[in-house]
């Protein structure tokens, strides 16, 4: 039954990021991608947030699954991300590119790492 769990996260997952992407994007024009840039920063903050309270023991794994695999799994896009990146550098914004890649590894793992700590500090 673990395999419902995953399906149920990436149901919420997948419209929550398409809906976050539209919301972000409506409201920033610009050639940078910050949909993809959000929901992918977020869903660090959520993976990390979840990897601390389960070091805690306060996730178990079904929480890990339905979060951690499902949600977070159909929230976040490497494929999007890298898709976007080589788009701005054939269309000659390589700055944004570059800018793009920096920025997102720096945020994802900045993220993660945060969401660990708080919920260290909460469960710990």
């Amino acid at each position: 039954m673990n395999w419902v769990l995953v399906i149920v996260g990436g149901m919420v997952g997948a419209p929550l990021r398409y809906l976050t992407d539209h919301a972000v994007r409506s409201r920033h024009d610009s050639a940078f991608p910050w949909g993809t840039f959000v929901v992918n920063v977020v869903g660090c903050l959520v993976l990390g947030a979840l990897t601390g309270a389960a070091t805690a023991g306060a996730a178990s794994s079904h929480l890990q699954l339905l979060l951690g695999t499902g949600l977070c799994g159909a929230l976040t896009t490497y494929s999007t991300f890298s898709y976007e990146t080589l788009r701005l550098a054939e269309s000659g914004a390589r700055l944004h590119a570059a800018v793009n890649v920096v920025a997102s590894v720096t945020a994802g793992l900045g993220a993660a790492f945060a969401g660990v700590a708080a919920a260290q500090a909460v469960w710990a």
